[in-house]
């Protein structure tokens, strides 16, 4: 489906912890249509001063209602502008953008890795499939036990296991190791699904690679158009034909862990 661009109504404005916030908005095209793991470009200004858009990854909708979630965190003045937003204000909205995740068969087990704020896209996914009976583990990692957003929800056929930098909650380390001690342990799923730093995303698909392991990634990128066009958002890739490189927005930001290039 081509993208939509609209007049959207912000409906909801939340600081879910210090830092972070949870946005919704009326956008009924673009909730009909988008899948887990494509974003949305939104215009955080009333003026052309920020004059980019700013992607999001869709953290939930509500089909029935209309409604489209984003978390964000404010990093710079964009997101500070954002962070501002209140209710009955009104947004620039571009989207659905970019490909989304691939589900499986639903007697498969799969195994989703979110690193910090890669919670973001990642519960989408997971509501999705829960809905379509798909069971699995959702491992969740964050620098302190207040950064793991969501963690008190629960999925129908999804066990969360936690893990934090400073031990406060779950596993004391990373949420890479977590999931590897997962499989040293004999656990083992069809497909992994996974966003977060890049670092994270990178010593995953080290493991992955070990153990054999399909899946896909959500990477970020700082984008300028959001639609292809710009190439600023190019990152390596790979394949059996040799490297090359594609654009975060428009061929991704999904992609399956083997054709990613990590530096």
């Amino acid at each position: 489906m081509p993208p939509v661009l609209c007049k959207a109504p912000v409906v909801q404005q939340a600081a879910v912890v210090p830092g972070v916030y949870r946005l919704a908005f009326t956008a009924p095209e673009i909730a009909r249509t988008v899948q887990p793991g494509q974003f949305v470009h939104l215009r955080v200004g009333s003026t052309h001063d920020p004059l980019l858009r700013r992607p999001f990854g869709v953290h939930d909708v509500d089909r029935e209602c209309g409604t489209v979630s984003i978390l964000f965190q404010v990093v710079g003045r964009g997101t500070a502008i954002l962070a501002e937003v209140r209710p009955g204000g009104v947004l620039d909205v571009l989207g659905p953008l970019g490909r989304g995740f691939t589900l499986p068969a639903p007697a498969l087990p799969v195994a989703l890795v979110a690193g910090g704020l890669g919670i973001a896209p990642l519960a989408f996914l997971l509501r999705r499939l829960a809905a379509a009976g798909i069971k699995g583990s959702l491992f969740q990692g964050a620098r302190t036990a207040g950064l793991l957003l969501g963690a008190e929800e629960t999925v129908p056929g999804f066990k969360r296991r936690l893990a934090t930098d400073d031990g406060t909650a779950g596993h004391r380390g990373s949420v890479v190791d977590l999931f590897t001690a997962s499989l040293v342990a004999g656990y083992r799923y069809a497909y992994v699904y996974a966003a977060g730093p890049y670092p994270m995303l990178r010593a995953l698909a080290t493991r992955m690679r070990e153990y054999r392991l399909e899946g896909e990634v959500s990477l970020e990128e700082r984008m300028a158009c959001g639609l292809g066009a710009c190439l600023c958002c190019s990152t390596g890739v790979q394949s059996d034909s040799g490297t090359g490189y594609a654009r975060v927005c428009a061929d991704g930001p999904v992609f399956p862990v083997r054709e990613v290039a990590w530096s």
